[in-house]
């Protein structure tokens, strides 16, 4: 009897332990690479015939492709985000026009020290194709393949009360560059002098927030405000919100705000906004 109450003893031992590392190991905080990558394609097309109430064909597509590759380690955190955006529509017998055109990428690089911890970042935005007026007849090119090109550098706190939400605020070396459309760089104080690279340090404010609202609807946001030392008064602004739905495992609902300033390209804030029904695959999880 002693014997098997020793060998019961021992399994329930056993047990327990077992019992107990499972469950640490749960608790245990997950480290390492969690990538993503998603990818989704839009298309709208009506065609008319006869039609009495009038109308004309049109042909619009859209494909975004977003990447997140974050390395999460006990004391630190590396995340690396991609974006890119690019589509064309075609009215009736006008040639095709780009609707949008993005490539926008960020790193960034935390040290956990609790509440506040010291980051280190770098992001880059252009575009893939030439961009025109068309208000203007015939069309005049305004951009190109990086024409221009945004690259920022920043160092400083981050602040991140939750999973929610989360802020940086640092210092900040922000690079304009162009090659055939100088308007983007050129510094209005020397009128003698048409400068294609513009340089400014400043103080750069960074605000991500991603919540579910319900079990289909997911919010992203990006507030990114830049302000150079020369003058302070003169923010840039650029917000970027997007609210997604799935409406099933590959098709969802896409509504993209975005509002962007620089005073040093129009004096005037730019809006812009894209609602957008189409296919979603996830490549990567």
């Amino acid at each position: 009897m002693s014997k098997t109450l020793s060998t019961m003893a021992i399994g329930l031992l056993l047990l327990v332990g077992s019992t107990w590392a499972q469950e640490t190991a749960e608790e245990a905080p997950k480290t390492g690479w969690k990538n993503e990558l998603v990818g989704g394609v839009n298309l709208s097309q009506s065609s008319f015939d006869n039609w009495s109430q009038g109308g004309e064909d049109n042909l619009a597509w859209q494909i975004n492709i977003n990447a997140k590759f974050e390395n999460d380690q006990e004391k630190t955190n590396w995340i690396n985000s991609g974006k890119l955006s690019f589509g064309h529509v075609k009215i009736g017998d006008q040639g095709s026009k780009k609707s949008v055109d993005e490539i926008r990428m960020e790193s960034v690089l935390t040290y956990k020290t609790g509440l506040f911890s010291p980051y280190a970042a770098a992001t880059g935005q252009t575009q893939l194709t030439a961009g025109y007026d068309y208000s203007l007849d015939p069309r005049v090119q305004v951009s190109d393949l990086f024409d221009p090109a945004y690259l920022t550098q920043s160092a400083g706190i981050q602040y991140k009360p939750s999973e929610i939400i989360k802020t940086r605020l640092g210092a900040a070396l922000k690079e304009t560059l162009t090659r055939n459309h100088p308007r983007y760089s050129d510094d209005p104080d020397t009128p003698d002098t048409l400068e294609k690279t513009r340089v400014e340090f400043g103080a750069e404010s960074v605000t991500d927030l991603e919540k579910k609202l319900a079990e289909n609807i997911q919010l992203t946001s990006k507030l990114e405000l830049f302000s150079n030392l020369q003058s302070a008064k003169e923010i840039d602004v650029r917000w970027d919100t997007i609210f997604t739905s799935k409406i099933s495992k590959f098709i969802d609902v896409n509504f993209n705000v975005q509002l962007f300033y620089d005073s040093d390209i129009s004096k005037k804030r730019q809006l812009k906004q894209a609602l957008a029904l189409g296919l979603s695959y996830n490549f990567m999880e």
